[in-house]
């Protein structure tokens, strides 16, 4: 069956040359040069031809953001270089990698607009991909309204991936964050902290038709489907609240809606490393339309194959019926993406 990997990363070369310069976290460059497939073209491929030509890569940027990368003077030029190197290498291999999500240098709107318009229209990009936060700001500050607003126009989704780094310390007390607390249960929290603050800021009554694909498949929303439920349905009831949750929370329901039914309206990836019960969890919630095959390729133990061999086996196994597996693995991105079948 085609598979479409909806969120594997890369670096293009010129740009992963320019990044390794440039970058003010020096002590990150000796993790990715330590994954080849990540900035080696024919190593991705060859890797890639292990599950047959009929999986592709929907290619994004890895970390770090262009925004942590850049001030807001040169990020524009950084996003330029990435987008540039991801076309050539769809324009290549467009068997392979049938599409590309932009780069946005977030730190500079002005300057993110008109790169998004050259990415999608000059270049062919099907999207764009943004972080959880920019630099620490929440993305429902009202200066980045422009770009949801244009990636709304398109109708083309947004790839939101979480960031936080390790200074984020777990307690107020501390420096910094230990034992990777910071990765493995902070970045699922900044996923469902952003997917909240657009819930609530009311992103889909502006922009009803906006499609984000959330990476590693809604993060702690679906396991918490009851929490967010039946505990968000009594905001404002809570210690410390602001005005104006009650007014929230009656729009919704003017709407026939409830807070939990719009985190639904989010799309999410399968890229939870092979896990079997929170693949289940994450389909069960979000539905067959709004589930899409993703990998984190190549942040594995392996360095490219671990996650997509598990992954793939957790999906031709998991109780769907077959023209679910099919919407899944590539039907809804091609629709999503407006790609040929």
């Amino acid at each position: 069956m085609k598979k479409i990997d909806i969120f594997p990363h890369i670096f293009p070369k010129a740009y992963f040359d320019k990044m390794c310069e440039v970058v003010p976290n020096k002590g990150a460059v000796r993790r990715w040069t330590e994954i080849p497939v990540l900035y080696d073209l024919d190593r991705r491929l060859a890797m890639m031809d292990e599950f047959g030509p009929d999986y592709q890569q929907i290619l994004t940027l890895s970390m770090p953001a262009i925004e942590y990368v850049a001030p807001p003077e040169t990020s524009p030029a950084m996003a330029k270089l990435a987008n540039d190197g991801m076309a050539e290498i769809v324009a290549k291999f467009p068997n392979r990698f049938p599409a590309f999500a932009a780069s946005v240098p977030m730190n500079n709107v002005k300057a993110a607009v008109g790169e998004i318009e050259r990415a999608v229209g000059k270049l062919g990009a099907r999207g764009i991909q943004i972080m959880t936060n920019v630099n620490g700001r929440p993305l429902d500050d009202p200066e980045l309204a422009p770009i949801f607003e244009l990636m709304h126009s398109y109708d083309l989704p947004v790839w939101m991936h979480p960031t936080r780094p390790q200074k984020f310390a777990d307690y107020p007390g501390e420096n910094g964050s230990k034992y990777d607390i910071w990765w493995c249960f902070g970045w699922p929290y900044e996923t469902s902290a952003a997917m909240a603050r657009m819930v609530f800021s009311g992103f889909f009554d502006r922009w009803p038709n906006l499609k984000i694909i959330t990476h590693h498949l809604g993060a702690m929303v679906p396991f918490l489907e009851a929490r967010v439920g039946l505990g968000l349905d009594q905001i404002g009831t809570r210690e410390g609240a602001e005005p104006g949750y009650a007014e929230i929370i009656a729009r919704m329901k003017k709407k026939g809606r409830r807070p939990v039914d719009y985190f639904r309206m989010f799309f999410a990836d399968t890229a939870i490393n092979g896990s079997r019960s929170g693949t289940r969890c994450g389909i069960d919630f979000f539905g067959c339309d709004h589930v899409l095959f993703g990998t984190d390729c190549p942040f594995d133990p392996q360095g490219g194959p671990l996650f997509i061999r598990d992954i793939i086996k957790v999906m031709d196994e998991i109780d769907v019926t077959e023209d679910e597996r099919r919407k899944i693995y590539h039907l809804n991105a091609e629709q999503m993406l407006k790609l040929k079948s």
